[in-house]
């Protein structure tokens, strides 16, 4: 595994990041929740990237991965200030985004904030207003007592230690939601989504596809995928859906 590069952002966050050159529109992976750039459906698309001779972009969020604090120090406003940054800073021209789970939320984030560095969206289990609709509504009193109380919660996760979920986390959500007011997504879009999802629902796909707006948006269920949705018939499924959006992008 190569070292990363870094750029220092203009909060004075250091971001590691991995980018190959390549044909424009780039493609930029945008990872999870405590996830990080190491991931397997980041990699499978950094190798298919190279293959085809596309711009490729992969980084970390601040505190996760390599990059510089603590992700209990972290939201979803200073995680998608820390992609923002990193596709400002590192690319050229509109990119095609793969936002996976919470990489979701923040892509559709992004298409909001800077539509015109926007040639396209993928995502995968897309999270969208996970902390309110997800982590809130789900917390049951005793928790959002502790979250007062406490300013924390830890939450039990089938990936490893517990999810420490901040009382920030929560209310910065909630100045960050995206299926609240209008969400017009005016480029290629593919929602992906399995069935076997015990993190993100299908209903939530459903929602965002029902909430969107734009000229070709295609929702696509896969029976029996989980969370990961990175076995090798979903990877393929991942780098078609990219094929697909660029097909589709201005100036190809």
């Amino acid at each position: 595994m190569t070292d990363p590069a870094y750029l220092i952002t203009d909060t004075g966050r250091k971001l590691a990041y991995h980018q190959s050159p390549g044909a424009a529109p780039g493609v930029v992976f945008l990872g999870g929740f405590k996830s990080d750039m190491e991931g397997t459906k980041a990699l499978y698309l950094e190798e298919w990237a190279r293959k085809a001779g596309r711009a490729f972009l992969r980084f970390d969020y601040s505190g996760h991965g390599q990059s510089s604090g603590a992700f209990t120090e972290g939201c979803i406003g200073d995680w998608a200030a820390d992609a923002k940054a990193a596709i400002t800073a590192l690319t050229n021209g509109p990119q095609v985004l793969v936002g996976s789970s919470m990489g979701g939320w923040i892509s559709l984030l992004l298409a909001r904030a800077m539509p015109d560095r926007v040639a396209g969206l993928v995502t995968i289990a897309a999270a969208p207003d996970f902390t309110e609709d997800s982590m809130w509504g789900g917390f049951d009193d005793a928790q959002r007592a502790e979250l007062a109380d406490r300013g924390q919660v830890a939450l039990p996760s089938e990936y490893g230690e517990p999810y420490i979920i901040t009382r920030r986390l929560i209310e910065d959500g909630r100045d960050h939601l995206v299926l609240r007011d209008p969400l017009n997504l005016p480029f290629g879009v593919r929602f992906l989504q399995g069935n076997a999802d015990k993190d993100v629902d299908m209903s939530v796909a459903m929602r965002l596809l029902d909430h969107s707006t734009g000229p070709d948006m295609r929702l696509t269920l896969v029976d029996g995928a989980d969370h990961r949705f990175s076995d090798p018939a979903c990877l393929a499924l991942i780098a078609r859906s990219v094929e697909e959006v660029l097909a589709g992008a201005v100036g190809l």
